[in-house]
C-alpha cells in the first residue's frame, strides 16, 4: 500500500492561533483550503466533528464537489446518526464522488462532550456500541438480502440498502489508545489512527493493534495513521523561533491524560517531537508537534514509516498557510525519502 498524506479542513478561517478570525461556515474558505490540498497532492482531508460544530457530511460534499482527487475522511460519532442511515449517507457520498470517501469513528472519550448530545453510556459501552455500528455498516454494504439486528444498542428488522459503495465497502478508520480501541480497530478497522507519540510508544501500540488483527483471524492488518502538528521553518533556527511564538499563543485546556503523561518526560523526544504544545493545549486533540527544517521534519516522518505507518497526518496551527508550506516543502521531501527507503532491505516495498 502507498504512503499517503492527510490534512484536515476546518469550516472557516479561524484557528488555534487566531480563534476569532472567522466564524460559522465559510464556503469560500472551505473551497480555497481544499483546493490547496488537492493541488499540492494531499491524499485525504479529515472533516472534524464537534457537538456544536457544522455537519461533516455537508462540509465533505462541498469539498468533493470542488476538488478532483482528494478523498474526505468523515468523522462520525455513533451516537449522532443511526447506523442504517449512516450506511446510506456514506454510500451516497461515495457514488457522488466516484469513491473518494472514508469514515473515521470516534467512540467518544470525553463524557462532557458526549452528554451534550444526549449520550450517557460508559466508555466500555461506547466501544460496545461502536463494534455493533461497524458490523452493521459492513453488513449493510455487503448484504444482497434484507437483514435483522437485535443487540443491546440497535434493533431493526429487514433492512436493505439500495445504495452501496462503488468498491463494495468504504474504508473504516478507528482510533484510540485503550485495549478496547485496539481490539475493535484491530479486528474491524481498515485504518487505525494514532496520536503522534515517541517512536517506542508508537511501536508498542502498532504491535497491540496487529496482535488484535491476528487474534481476529484477519489475513490483512489495519493501515496505521499517525498524526502530527509540524512547525516548519526554512532553517532550524527559524523553526524553533516559530515554535516558541506558537506556544505563547496557545491556551491551556486540561484534557488528554496519555499525551500529558508523556509530555512530563521532557520537551523534545526522538528527532524533533516537541511536547510543550501538548501541555499548552491540555492535549486537546492532535497536539504533538514536529519542529524543524524540511530535512528534519521529513526524516522524522520517515522514522514512523519505518515502524509501519502508511498514513501521515500533518496539520499546522496556521491552517491554510501551513498546508501550503507543507505542500511545497514537506510532501516532496518525504516522497523523495520514500524512494530512498525502497533500497533498504528491512523496510519492504513502499509505493508513493
Amino acid at each position: 500500500m502507498p504512503v499517503e498524506f492527510i490534512s484536515a479542513t476546518p469550516a472557516n478561517g479561524a484557528d488555534e492561533l487566531n480563534p476569532n478570525a472567522d466564524h460559522g461556515v465559510n464556503p469560500d474558505y472551505i473551497i480555497r483550503h481544499s483546493k490547496v490540498l488537492d493541488d499540492y497532492g494531499y491524499n485525504y482531508t479529515l472533516i472534524p466533528y464537534g457537538s456544536g460544530g457544522p455537519d461533516p457530511f455537508t462540509i465533505g460534499a462541498t469539498i468533493l464537489a470542488n476538488t478532483k482527487k482528494i478523498k474526505i475522511i468523515v468523522a462520525l460519532r455513533p451516537n449522532t446518526i443511526y447506523p442504517t442511515v449512516a450506511a446510506k449517507s456514506l454510500a451516497t457520498l461515495d457514488h457522488l464522488s466516484k469513491g473518494r470517501v472514508v469514515v473515521h469513528f470516534i467512540a467518544g472519550g470525553n463524557d462532557v462532550e458526549q452528554a451534550k448530545e444526549g449520550d450517557f453510556l460508559s466508555k466500555e459501552e461506547r466501544y460496545g456500541r461502536l463494534e455493533d455500528y461497524i458490523k452493521i455498516l459492513k453488513r449493510a454494504w455487503s448484504s444482497p438480502e434484507p437483514f435483522d439486528w437485535d443487540s443491546k444498542y440497535y434493533q431493526f428488522k429487514q433492512f436493505s440498502a439500495n445504495v452501496r459503495p462503488l468498491a463494495g465497502a468504504i474504508p473504516v478508520s478507528v482510533g484510540g489508545s485503550s485495549p478496547e480501541a485496539y481490539r475493535i480497530g484491530g479486528s474491524l478497522g481498515d485504518i487505525f489512527g494514532l496520536w503522534g507519540e515517541p517512536l517506542k510508544e508508537t511501536q508498542e501500540q502498532i504491535d497491540k493493534i496487529y496482535a488484535e488483527a491476528e487474534k481476529a483471524g484477519r489475513a490483512d492488518r489495519p493501515r496505521i495513521w499517525v498524526t502530527f502538528r509540524p512547525i516548519w521553518g526554512e532553517t532550524e533556527e527559524t523553526a524553533w523561533a516559530k515554535a516558541h511564538r506558537t506556544l505563547a499563543a496557545l491556551e491551556r485546556n486540561a484534557k488528554g491524560e496519555r499525551l500529558l503523561d508523556i509530555a512530563k518526560r521532557g520537551e523534545v523526544q526522538d528527532r524533533a517531537l516537541w511536547y510543550p504544545t501538548v501541555t499548552a493545549t491540555g492535549a486537546r486533540g492532535a497536539s504533538t508537534a514536529l519542529v524543524g527544517s524540511t530535512e528534519t521534519i521529513a526524516e522524522s516522518l520517515l522514522d514512523y514509516v519505518k515502524l509501519g505507518a502508511e498514513l501521515l497526518s500533518i496539520r499546522g496551527y496556521d491552517n491554510l498557510g501551513d498546508a501550503t508550506d507543507y505542500g511545497r516543502f514537506i510532501l516532496p521531501a518525504v516522497r523523495e525519502g520514500l524512494n530512498e527507503l525502497q533500497e533498504l532491505p528491512n523496510v519492504g516495498k513502499l509505493s508513493i
